[in-house]
């Protein structure tokens, strides 16, 4: 996902958060969407109510977009704009604890420790897609992209697909291997 809006609809369909309305949510992924470096994709978004403590005592909800580099947080206030980044590599761990309504999804970090609060049953399952995401995103590291070896250019174009599905290769790495399998 590179857009604004691929995000906002990501969430809506999975529910993971929506915010206050549509239009609050595609102005907090703007942020993000300006954020992305021209090699950056996003695997992962979702709007949760950031820094949450209460549900009276919080700093109201940002998006967050996990790509696979960082979680890129944002949200676009009246006046001025919030956005913050953390790498990967310094993420110590990410928890996830409930109550009988709300759900929250701890984020430890080297610096610093972030809470989002949604609704129970969507923070669950943000929980789950997160480390699910975060466990391939590790994994990639140790998968070689070059591994696939075969004579045939549909066999071998399958195998490049199925890389680029699970997120080993960007899909401009797989367009430009179909080019160079088909001689296009």
């Amino acid at each position: 996902m590179k857009t604004a809006k691929e995000m906002y609809d990501f969430c809506k369909e999975k529910k993971f958060g929506q915010g206050q309305n549509e239009k609050w949510g595609l102005k907090h992924f703007a942020l993000v969407e300006n954020a992305l470096a021209e090699d950056e994709n996003v695997v992962m978004s979702f709007i949760g109510l950031h820094n949450y403590i209460s549900a009276t005592n919080h700093n109201n909800n940002f998006a967050y977009a996990i790509t696979e580099k960082r979680i890129i947080m944002a949200q676009k206030k009246l006046i001025g704009e919030i956005q913050q980044s953390v790498f990967l590599d310094n993420i110590n761990d990410i928890t996830f604890t409930s109550g009988m309504i709300w759900g929250v999804i701890t984020i430890d970090t080297i610096k610093e420790t972030f809470n989002v609060g949604l609704d129970k049953a969507q923070a669950a399952n943000i929980n789950a897609e997160i480390h699910d995401i975060l466990h391939k995103l590790k994994n990639k590291k140790d998968v070689p992209t070059l591994s696939v070896t075969t004579t045939d250019p549909i066999e071998e174009l399958k195998k490049y697909k199925e890389l680029s599905d699970i997120g080993v290769i960007t899909q401009e790495e797989f367009d430009e291997k179909k080019k160079q399998l088909l001689n296009l």
